[in-house]
């Protein structure tokens, strides 16, 4: 997830002009397209909520389809246009999901979003680890990315990362 210093992941308006910085952090790493692109490499399958998908849909008009051909799997209980043969829509259970499609299929699992799916999968004790890059800015409103998780959740620093451009990745492991 990526989010703001004050935990907002969007605008109300889902505009997306704020993930783009021109804050410099000498100290930091500069993180290069193979990087990305090998990490991306280990993800088998992407799980989205609904808006996350629409919000996704639009953003290709100009950039891409940012999932590739890897499987993406869109949580929703609404007719959505489904405009790739790799993605598909999933209306059921989260456990179900899980021990029936998930885990028989896939290694690495990425829950992309948004706020209320991770929120559903961190309650039900179905994520293992939480990444999330922070920009360097404060929004002030917006969606929060733990919006009302009402569960106390220890978690295990397992790295973190400052980028020459200001932004820093935090990776927890969720500690049962």
């Amino acid at each position: 997830m990526v989010s703001s210093l004050d935990g907002i992941i969007a605008k109300k308006d889902n505009s997306v002009s704020w993930f783009e910085t021109s804050s410099n952090y000498e100290k930091g790493v500069k993180l290069t397209e193979q990087e990305t692109s090998a990490f991306l490499k280990t993800i088998d399958c992407y799980v989205m909520g609904s808006r996350t998908y629409e919000h996704a849909l639009e953003l290709s008009k100009s950039y891409g389809w940012a999932y590739g051909d890897i499987p993406t799997i869109v949580l929703t209980h609404r007719d959505l246009p489904i405009e790739r043969p790799n993605v598909e829509t999933w209306s059921g259970d989260l456990n179900q999901l899980v021990d029936e499609k998930l885990r028989p299929n896939y290694k690495t699992v990425w829950v992309v979003g948004g706020a209320a799916l991770t929120k559903d999968f961190i309650q039900a004790r179905l994520a293992d680890e939480i990444r999330i890059t922070v920009i360097p800015i404060i929004l002030g409103d917006g969606i929060p990315f733990f919006d009302h998780l009402q569960l106390e959740q220890a978690l295990h620093l397992k790295d973190v990362t400052a980028y020459k451009n200001g932004m820093v990745e935090l990776w927890y492991e969720i500690k049962r």
